[in-house]
């Protein structure tokens, strides 16, 4: 590995000061909170000024903000993005810590379609494909992604009063039922499948999120019911948050996903 430049690495610290408070930050800040040297701080200021990566704050003398640069950068970083190849990345993540079937998966409709998966290597797994599709209702990462909906578009998908279609006992088909589920994964951030799209698997997800904040995406855990406890759940809910997470953060979203 090569060795590290301090002014690029001094340079960056400042750009990434950015991030925090209300964007703003005059010289005397950066000095405080990098313990740079005052004359260090004003050539990489004006460094960066100079190539447009700052701005100065109209009507606040002393005060920059990030300019063009950036976002130029950061838009073509976006571009660039693939959902389904970043979902692999994170899922084989996933999977090497918990040892159970991962997946990512994207709403179409009242479907899901899974663009991601890593299989455990357990012998009783989870059989599944990419590219596969199942009624969202019926999956934790449909429920998870249901629940994202705005209350009109929840509308123009699940009609009140038209069963939902089964693939197990454990099926929820009362638009109703499928409703009060979906309250209660918006209050907890996480979904729960019940052995309902599998009579013998159980599956957490979590929410994906992009740059702007909007769900993209679910990714999910599945476990066979001979491997699934309450204690077990509650650690693979703690991993799929994390797992979803940082696939979130690859998406360009800054918080909790």
């Amino acid at each position: 590995m090569g060795r590290l430049v301090p002014a690029v690495t001094r340079a960056l610290d400042i750009l990434e000061l950015f991030l925090d408070g209300d964007g703003t930050l005059s010289a005397p800040d950066i000095v405080r909170r990098l313990q740079l040297p005052r004359t260090t701080v004003h050539e990489l200021v004006t460094t960066l000024a100079a190539r447009s990566y700052i701005v100065q704050v109209p009507g606040q003398p002393g005060r920059y903000r990030l300019g063009v640069r950036p976002y130029q950068l950061g838009s073509r970083y976006a571009e660039q993005l693939d959902l389904a190849a970043e979902g692999q990345q994170v899922a084989r993540a996933v999977a090497e810590t918990c040892d159970e079937t991962v997946h990512v998966a994207i709403l179409e409709g009242t479907d899901v379609i899974y663009i991601a998966k890593v299989d455990s290597t357990h012998a009783v797994r989870m059989v599944s494909a990419a590219g596969r599709r199942l009624p969202a209702h019926c999956t934790s990462v449909g429920k998870m992604l249901l629940a994202s909906l705005t209350e009109q578009q929840l509308a123009s998908r699940i009609q009140d009063g038209v069963p939902l279609v089964a693939m197990t006992p454990n099926s929820i088909t009362d638009p109703a039922a499928l409703r009060e589920a979906l309250d209660d994964i918006r209050r907890r951030g996480l979904a729960i499948e019940n052995r309902e799209s599998n009579p013998d698997v159980s599956c957490v997800a979590a929410p994906v999120r992009d740059r702007s904040g909007q769900v993209v995406a679910a990714l999910s855990i599945s476990v066979p019911m001979i491997r699934w406890s309450e204690d077990r759940r509650a650690e693979l809910e703690q991993l799929a948050l994390k797992g979803a997470g940082e696939l979130s953060e690859r998406l360009g979203h800054r918080g909790a996903a």
